[in-house]
C-alpha cells in the first residue's frame, strides 16, 4: 500500500480523478470497458465532479456501487443519488450507472449477477474507490458486524448502522479488484489511517487487500506525515 499526502480534500479529489481517468483509458484499451466501483458517503462527490473534466472514455465506462442504504426509491439518503448528481455533466449514458436494487427482495443476488455480466465470473472490478470511517469501517463493513465474515458471496446485507441497514460488496469482491483507491480526509481519520497503513486487521478497513492499493490523504488525516503534493 502506498500513501500520498495532498494539501486538502480538493487536492485529494483532483488527484483521484486524474488517476481514475488514467485507469479508465488503460482498461478500455486492454479490455474494452472500465468498471469503477464507488463507495457511498460524501467522500467521492468531489472526485466524481472533478472526473467530469477529465479525458474519460465515458461510452465504455460503467459505475457500480460499493454500498447502499436500504431505503425506498427516491429517498435522499440513497448514495446513488449523489453519484448521479455528481456525474450529471458527464457524457455517461444513465443506464451505465448500475444502482444496487435495494428495494428488491432478491437484491443481493440480482446485484451479484449484474456484476458478473459486467466484469466476468467471478467479477473483477477495474478500480474500487474506498473511504475510511473514524471507527475503521469501509464500505458497509462495520466493526462487529457478521457481514465481515461473509466469504461465499460478493454482495451481502449488513446490520443496522445509523438506524438503517446497508447492502455492501464483501471482502471477496473488494480483494479481487485490479486496483483499490482510498480517499481519506479530515483530522478524525488520523488514527485509523495509521492503522490502515500498518495493515491492522482488527479494524474492518485493515482486512482489505493492500496489493495494488493507493491511499490519497489530506494533511489533516495524515497528521502532516509524508510528502505534500
Amino acid at each position: 500500500m502506498k500513501v500520498e499526502v495532498h494539501a486538502d480534500a480538493a487536492a485529494v479529489a483532483q488527484a483521484a480523478a486524474s488517476i481514475v481517468a488514467v485507469e479508465a483509458r488503460a482498461a478500455v484499451a486492454a479490455r474494452g470497458r472500465f468498471v469503477l466501483a464507488v463507495s457511498g458517503g460524501r467522500t467521492p462527490q468531489l472526485m466524481l465532479r472533478a472526473l467530469v473534466a477529465e479525458d474519460v472514455p465515458w461510452r465504455a465506462t460503467y459505475v457500480v456501487q460499493v454500498d447502499e442504504w436500504l431505503a425506498p426509491a427516491g429517498d435522499p439518503a440513497l448514495n446513488v443519488t449523489l453519484v448521479r448528481d455528481s456525474l450529471r455533466r458527464a457524457p455517461l449514458p444513465p443506464e451505465q450507472i448500475i444502482a444496487m436494487p435495494v428495494q428488491q427482495a432478491a437484491a443481493t443476488s440480482q446485484y451479484a449477477q449484474a456484476l458478473r455480466e459486467l466484469a466476468g465470473t467471478p467479477p473483477v472490478l477495474d478500480l474500487v474507490h474506498l473511504g475510511l470511517g473514524s471507527d475503521g469501517h469501509t464500505a458497509a463493513l462495520i466493526p462487529g458486524d457478521p457481514v465481515m465474515d461473509v466469504t461465499d458471496r460478493d454482495v451481502a446485507i449488513g446490520g443496522v448502522y445509523y438506524g438503517r441497514r446497508r447492502m455492501t460488496l464483501t471482502y471477496s469482491a473488494l480483494d479481487r479488484a485490479r486496483r483499490r483507491l482510498w480517499l481519506v480526509t479530515g483530522s478524525d481519520k488520523t488514527q485509523m489511517l495509521a492503522r490502515l497503513r500498518d495493515g491492522d486487521r482488527s479494524i474492518p478497513a485493515g482486512r482489505v487487500c493492500q496489493d495494488h492499493a493507493l491511499v490519497l490523504a489530506d494533511r489533516m488525516a495524515a497528521g502532516e506525515r509524508g510528502p505534500r503534493y
